[in-house]
């Protein structure tokens, strides 16, 4: 028997006083926090939650988000988390598709009205009972006489719950992709995968005694869901939640709770290095204090690595996995000498391979798709056993959809996604490739590379660019110059300057929308 929910309940025994959320001026402990969870799970045993249901939960990160994911996992039921920026369409998608009993939604702010959006999409899905309102402040009032709060929901609750015995393949949570080939699918993630995944954060993280973690990426995806929420409970760390990411309220908790773990996505470390208030910030105090940083979601640019260790002091470690492995694959780990530009080792238990078109292994060195299997590989997608059988072969291997390549001591470099390489004239050019290159121009801070249709060459390569700080470079320039530095089939011939990218909630670029919104296409 094993159930997700040990982790926070063995910190609450074993020390019950110590802080394990902070969100501004509050601070729970562990006690605190179970207490919380088992008057959820109280509350929805009482309603006839169990076993087999799934509970849909859309918040960001604030205290309320880990009460609840806990709370449902007690129960024995599956947390179905929810991109808090959805539209009412694309939540109601995901409460019908995962057939979701009850739908705790955050009620969201003047500018990001998430719960009359989740409100409008509970009320197109007939077959979800009940509506939770989450309120920002636990004391808050729901605008709907028929919609209780969570605080009005758990009130009159016992703060004591037999948490309900689970297999260790029993579905603990169901992850929605981000839906770039098509609709989302649900990624069933199983007791066992979520488990076994946050004990190898604390080996591959090297964690001998609590950690103090500062939470910006949002708890309701993979990566803070495992190294965070799991890993951070497993351990009895403390958890400094944001609810969301700003470089200068992150630098200020980075200095002012004395941060010994930060995790970020490449665009944050971008973010916090370009920070225009910087240096108000004692980056001593910040580096003494940080024991690691870890990078994840897509590929770190060597030349964003080193100016942000040159200036912070504090080196990044790099990983790297997928929602749909649980999601830690690979790390490059604390107790062997680093290789940038790599997103490390296999961690304990896992396999890392690379086919080729043919579907055999290829030689070190060689390009090809990243496969992976182990024990923290999906159980499978949510009622749809075609895309299943096609993403999982019969000797248990993850298709990633990821090109990559394994040098000669096993480390892993990620090339690109699979979707999105050009083939322009019949050559395939790797977008990040061409990204890395253009990050070492002294005028240019970010880029995004895609590819874009041409009557001549299928597809021509496009760049686009947020020019550094105080700087004014022209496409000319910039196409002059990649001319030089790139072989001729691969370098961008269109660019477009941006004053900023459009990114999801976990901060990596929507490429996506930027071919949506140029007049290139």
């Amino acid at each position: 028997m094993l159930n997700l929910a040990v982790v926070l309940e063995t910190a609450a025994r074993q020390t019950p006083q110590r802080s394990a959320l902070v969100a501004g001026d509050r601070r729970l402990s562990y006690r605190e926090v179970d207490d919380a969870a088992n008057r959820l799970a109280s509350a929805l045993a009482a309603r006839g939650v169990g076993p087999g249901d799934r509970i849909a939960l859309g918040c960001p990160n604030i205290p309320a988000f880990v009460v609840v994911y806990f709370g449902i996992l007690k129960t024995g039921a599956t947390v179905v988390p929810l991109n808090i920026l959805l539209t009412a369409k694309e939540i109601s998608h995901q409460l019908a598709d995962s057939a979701a009993k009850v739908y705790f939604c955050f009620e969201g702010t003047a500018g990001l009205p998430a719960g009359e959006a989740g409100r409008a999409a509970f009320a197109a899905v007939p077959s979800c009972a009940t509506f939770v309102l989450v309120t920002a402040d636990p004391a808050g009032v729901s605008p709907w006489p028929d919609v209780p709060t969570l605080a009005e929901f758990t009130r009159d609750a016992p703060a004591e719950f037999d948490t309900v015995p689970t297999e260790p393949n029993d579905v603990a949570v169901v992850l929605y992709t981000s839906g770039t080939t098509g609709r989302p699918k649900g990624a069933q993630l199983s007791h066992s995968n979520l488990v076994q995944n946050a004990l190898v954060c604390l080996q591959v993280f090297r964690t001998l005694e609590p950690d103090i973690h500062l939470v910006c990426l949002p708890l309701f995806h993979a990566f803070a869901q495992t190294i965070h929420l799991l890993a951070g409970c497993a351990s009895g760390s403390t958890l400094v939640l944001l609810a969301r990411f700003d470089p200068e309220d992150a630098l200020a908790w980075l200095e002012r709770a004395d941060v010994t773990f930060f995790a970020g996505v490449p665009t944050m470390y971008w973010s916090l290095f370009t920070c225009s208030s910087v240096e108000r910030f004692d980056l001593a105090r910040i580096a003494d204090n940080l024991r690691i940083c870890v990078s994840g979601g897509s590929a770190l640019p060597v030349g964003l690595l080193r100016d942000f260790e040159e200036r912070f002091g504090v080196p990044i470690v790099e990983g790297y996995g997928l929602s749909e492995t649980s999601p830690l694959a690979t790390f490059n780990r604390l107790d062997r000498p680093r290789k940038p530009g790599s997103v490390g080792l296999p961690a304990w238990g896992v396999q890392v391979r690379i086919v080729g078109e043919d579907g055999r292994d290829v030689a070190a060195g060689e390009p090809g798709e990243v496969q992976v299997r182990g024990h923290n590989v999906m159980v499978g997608y949510l009622g749809q056993p075609a895309a299943t059988a096609a993403a999982i072969d019969a000797h248990g291997w993850f298709r990633t959809g990821d090109i990559g390549r394994l040098d000669s001591d096993g480390f892993l470099y990620l090339i690109d996604r699979l979707k999105d390489m050009v083939i322009r004239g019949g050559y395939n050019v790797y977008p990040r490739e061409v990204e890395e290159i253009l990050l070492t121009h002294p005028d240019i801070s970010l880029v995004a590379v895609v590819g874009i249709p041409d009557e001549r060459h299928g597809q021509e390569v496009k760049a686009f660019v947020i020019a550094r700080e105080g700087t004014a470079p022209t496409e000319e320039e910039i196409v002059a110059w990649c001319r030089e530095n790139m072989a001729a089939y691969k370098y961008p011939r269109v660019v477009e300057f941006r004053a900023s990218f459009p990114m999801t909630a976990a901060g990596k670029i929507l490429k996506r929308e930027l071919v949506r919104t140029s007049p290139d296409t």
